[in-house]
């Protein structure tokens, strides 16, 4: 007699165990009840007959037994997502559904508008839902089942760590440029690599991040620190283009990637810095399993022709 395989339900409650720490916190992000999810669980040791769960005073944490099966359960459930993705998601004439697409604000004009006007035309059955988020929200937003595919960046300097359960492909790999008032005493010139021990005759200006993300902040920090010092950050916005603005105002110095500088201003200038500072990295995020899905695969592929790289 063969021994029945473990409940993907069930395995699918165990991974959520793992990632939100509470019986009471699975419950709220799946709809049971906390007893029923307590109910599944144990269930669960039956049918891969070993222990679980430990009770730690009135929670539960894991046991190596079950920090294991987790490890599987997440390939396993990928895998299910997978084979559901190449049986879904076509229609008589071609891609069908709905995507639920997160960006963070600088990709939406460059890749987003132009992939979504070109799968308007091209995949009328396809809608694509667009929001904007920046990226530990929209990491948390996909863990939840509330996004579908996003766009997300990080520093090669501040690595950003993908969550179980979630995938990257990089799309693209931006320098990055100190970003000065024009006729900044400290400007090096035009065609200038700004050194580390240069950007050092910095450390009394004021310095402009973004708002919403810790990322550039830390980025600020660790560069100003490679340098010898600790930076003044005075202003937080959202919007690139008052970064520009807040710069060639004289209002403060930024660190900026390729893609949010406005080359086009005279009151700003914008200098190559030491390859140490590293760059600005674009992804793609998907859960596991679902880059197969056609509706998800041609958003893809639409995103990545806009940005003018492959969709592999």
């Amino acid at each position: 007699m063969i021994d029945p395989l473990p409940d993907l339900g069930r395995l699918r409650l165990l991974v959520e165990l793992s990632r939100l720490g509470t019986m009471s916190a699975v419950a709220e992000r799946t709809g049971y009840g906390t007893s029923a999810v307590s109910k599944h669980l144990a269930v669960l040791e039956q049918e891969v007959g070993a222990r679980l769960l430990a009770p730690v005073g009135r929670r539960v944490r894991l046991t190596p037994a079950g920090e294991r099966l987790v490890e599987h359960a997440v390939g396993i459930l990928a895998r299910v997502e997978e084979a559901r993705s190449e049986l879904g998601g076509a229609g008589a004439h071609g891609p069908a559904g709905r995507v639920r697409l997160a960006s963070i604000a600088s990709t939406v004009e460059p890749l987003v508008v132009p992939a979504l006007v070109r799968l308007r035309q091209e995949h009328p059955a396809l809608e694509v839902h667009l929001y904007e988020h920046e990226p530990e929200q929209t990491l948390e937003l996909m863990l939840a089942g509330d996004i579908d595919l996003a766009l997300i960046y990080d520093y090669s300097l501040v690595p950003r760590a993908v969550p179980a359960g979630l995938s990257v492909r990089q799309l693209a790999e931006l320098s990055m440029l100190l970003t000065l008032p024009a006729g900044h005493p400290h400007d090096p010139g035009p065609g200038r690599i700004v050194a580390l021990p240069e950007l050092g005759r910095l450390a009394e200006a004021g310095w402009i991040t973004n708002s919403r993300g810790s990322d550039d902040d830390e980025l600020v920090r660790r560069v100003c620190a490679l340098a010898g010092f600790t930076p003044r950050i005075v202003h937080r916005v959202d919007s690139l283009h008052l970064v520009n603005l807040l710069a060639g105002a004289g209002l403060g110095v930024a660190l900026l990637a390729e893609s949010g500088v406005e080359r086009h201003r005279d009151d700003v200038v914008f200098r190559p810095l030491d390859p140490l500072v590293g760059t600005r990295r674009h992804f793609l995020v998907a859960r596991d399993g679902q880059w197969g899905w056609p509706p998800i695969a041609t958003v893809v592929r639409a995103v990545a022709t806009a940005g003018g790289v492959g969709a592999g």
